[in-house]
């Protein structure tokens, strides 16, 4: 398998764990009811637990994608490519130490000897509490998430090897989620109607997984003997 399908492949890995356990672990929390959550966290033991399993695949796939793209772009811009890979090893512990808040949740319906001096409605409510800490502990790893994108665009740009409309795509994409974070944090009114708008924006991620895997970088020696020259 060629470098650029082998960064392909794990960035489709990445995309697919990682949407599993973003889309599906928020279904199971229902806004202003800790009973409800806690009785959907009960129901679908199996598949939270999926979900948090699938947000560790996400991670550590997403440090290899790091090493897969640096070695297809080193030759393109050296520092561009150092700054995205350590982009995504300070994104990764953060997400990491993120998901005990989920870990914490399940472990509080546990039904532990110790946890018995809380009544239901008490572990009901700290189970809302790590929920709500994991989505605020993502809204920091959502800033992360952006501005690896930035040193990954411009070397798209610069490749030759790889559209630079893909480049400028993943640009837009690092501006999603900047608003959403700035959203989120600063304007929360308005972090519904910005939300979807800033997710729209993701597109370039797609379009990126999709020529690694299905285009290649045939013409990526070439290129890069322009880029040098």
């Amino acid at each position: 398998m060629t470098p650029a399908r082998t960064a392909g492949l794990l960035y489709l890995i990445v995309a697919v764990t990682g949407g599993f356990s973003m889309l599906y672990m928020p279904s199971l929390i229902v806004p202003g009811d800790a009973a409800a959550t806690a009785g959907n966290i009960l129901t679908h033991n199996a598949l939270y637990r999926l979900g948090i399993a699938s947000g560790l695949i996400c991670q550590v796939a997403f440090v290899f994608l790091a090493l897969a793209l640096n070695q297809l772009f080193k030759g393109v811009q050296q520092t561009h490519a150092a700054v995205m890979v350590a982009l995504v090893v300070v994104a990764v512990p953060v997400a990491f130490l993120n998901m005990l808040n989920q870990l914490a949740a399940l472990h509080v319906l546990s039904g532990a000897q110790y946890l018995t001096v809380f009544d239901k409605a008490q572990l009901n409510a700290l189970v809302m509490l790590f929920l709500d800490l994991h989505g605020q502990g993502l809204l920091i790893v959502e800033l992360l998430w952006g501005l690896w994108l930035v040193p990954l665009g411009l070397l798209v740009i610069k490749s030759r090897f790889i559209p630079a409309f893909i480049g400028v795509l993943l640009l837009v994409g690092f501006l999603g989620y900047a608003a959403d974070f700035v959203s989120r944090l600063l304007f929360p009114q308005y972090a519904a109607f910005v939300s979807p708008i800033a997710g729209a924006s993701k597109f370039g991620e797609l379009a990126m997984i999709l020529w690694l895997l299905i285009m290649g970088t045939k013409e990526q020696h070439a290129a890069l003997r322009d880029i040098r020259t």
